[in-house]
């Protein structure tokens, strides 16, 4: 590798690694016509981790830290005086097949900050996509971010090479977007998500009609909320979160936990490190909303705006509504039992199919994998004491899931045994 690429490498790697939004999940695209890699992330696939725990198996670039706008929150600003580099089409694209040649990468994250104008930068991104797809025959992932403001054909050429496309929300709300991003708005950002989800359902109409017809962004897309730079609730939240996922291409909401990289300006909050606590809460609740059935307004609400950051969102709501337990594992529907904290959808679905042979036993449950420290209290089974939520109250319970663990007692002490 040439010494400047190095160079470039190590900036630009670096000014990507705050965009979070970058699953290789939710495609198979194999190997033909003898090209090179694919999806499946079997053999000749080597995991980075980030120094926030998160497992990277792709090669996560920008195209440019070069950026005309001036977002508050973006280490990326006009007017930051950092390091700026940009890689050319061929840099990129050559760097891209020798790291999957060298096993370091199953494919490629493609962003950038913004140079000229948006087209401009969708162009020379489109160009380094196309490149890999045709001229190199690479079948690995490719995520790439959509520039907001992105012209319509533009956007539709990308994705004819690319897996998963996605047009950061990054505020919100169209307020305190432009608080601190004055030069964006929401539209920039909805426009290129309106057009990817046209695509992709004109798309799903030609293969119907033309097996061989190219797919067009099959992964679908995603979008990325910055958490904590900004006075949103909770409940705001996931009220936009709900609203995205009644797309029908939006596959996935990231959150990101604010990260102070722009300590001198004022518009932003002073703190010292990131709120991963409630990045981390948010998720859960993403959760709940895509597999659980539950509606935004039943996590949070404008009597529990915030979610609860010493519990998970489900135990949450479980502990503010006990008129819905205990229920019958052995009687009580699908939707009903994927509400009883420590039960997941694989265990629910296994629940429902083994009562079909008999009834259920708490030896059964713990097979199947339910966490019954916290299930016991909200169910009824054949083998377990009648002593559920109602009976512990709601207010015990909590205390009761939340004590710390103890590892050792002194001597002569016994650890406290609760009933279950």
């Amino acid at each position: 590798m040439k010494d400047v690429v190095y160079d470039k490498l190590k900036i630009l790697a670096e000014s990507a690694k705050y965009d979070v939004s970058c699953s290789s999940s939710g495609v198979a695209r194999n190997n033909k016509s003898r090209g090179l890699g694919n999806t499946a992330g079997g053999m000749g696939i080597c995991h980075s981790y980030t120094e926030d725990g998160r497992c990277v198996s792709l090669l996560k670039i920008l195209l440019t830290n070069v950026c005309i706008f001036d977002c508050a929150y973006c280490i990326n600003r006009r007017t930051n005086d950092i390091q700026r580099a940009s890689f050319s089409v061929k840099e990129l694209v050559e760097l891209t097949i020798e790291f999957y040649r060298r096993n370091y990468i199953e494919g490629l994250f493609l962003s950038s900050g913004i140079i000229k104008n948006a087209d401009y930068t969708m162009e020379r991104m489109l160009r380094v996509v196309k490149d890999l797809r045709t001229l190199h025959r690479f079948n690995g992932y490719i995520h790439m971010k959509s520039i907001p403001g992105a012209s319509q054909e533009l956007v539709n050429q990308a994705g004819l090479y690319v897996d998963r496309m996605s047009v950061n929300l990054e505020i919100p709300t169209e307020k305190n977007l432009k608080l601190l991003a004055p030069e964006k708005d929401h539209t920039s950002v909805f426009q290129p998500m309106k057009y990817i989800q046209q695509g992709v359902l004109e798309n799903i109409e030609d293969r119907k009609r033309i097996r061989s017809a190219p797919r067009f962004v099959p992964a679908g897309q995603s979008t990325q909320m910055i958490v904590g730079a900004t006075n949103e609730t909770d409940k705001d939240i996931l009220h936009i979160s709900s609203l995205l996922y009644k797309r029908p291409t939006m596959r996935r909401v990231y959150y990101s936990g604010f990260i102070p990289v722009n300590n001198y300006d004022t518009r932003l909050p002073s703190i010292k490190q990131a709120p991963l606590v409630r990045e981390n809460r948010l998720y859960q609740a993403d959760w709940l909303l895509r597999f659980y059935g539950f509606k935004a307004e039943e996590i949070a609400n404008d009597a529990y705006p915030d979610l609860d950051l010493e519990v998970d969102p489900k135990l949450s709501w479980a502990l503010r509504h006990p008129e819905f337990f205990p229920v019958d594992v052995n009687r009580a529907d699908y939707g009903m039992i994927l509400r009883v904290p420590g039960i997941g959808v694989k265990s629910a679905r296994l629940i429902v199919m083994s009562r079909r042979h008999g009834k259920i036993t708490a030896t059964q449950l713990r097979k199947m994998g339910i966490v019954m420290k916290k299930a016991q209290y909200f169910i009824i089974c054949n083998e377990l004491p009648n002593y559920t939520i109602h009976e512990a109250t709601p207010k015990l319970l909590r205390s009761i899931l939340t004590e710390p663990k103890k590892k050792t007692f002194a001597s002569g002490q016994l650890p406290i045994i609760f009933p279950v």
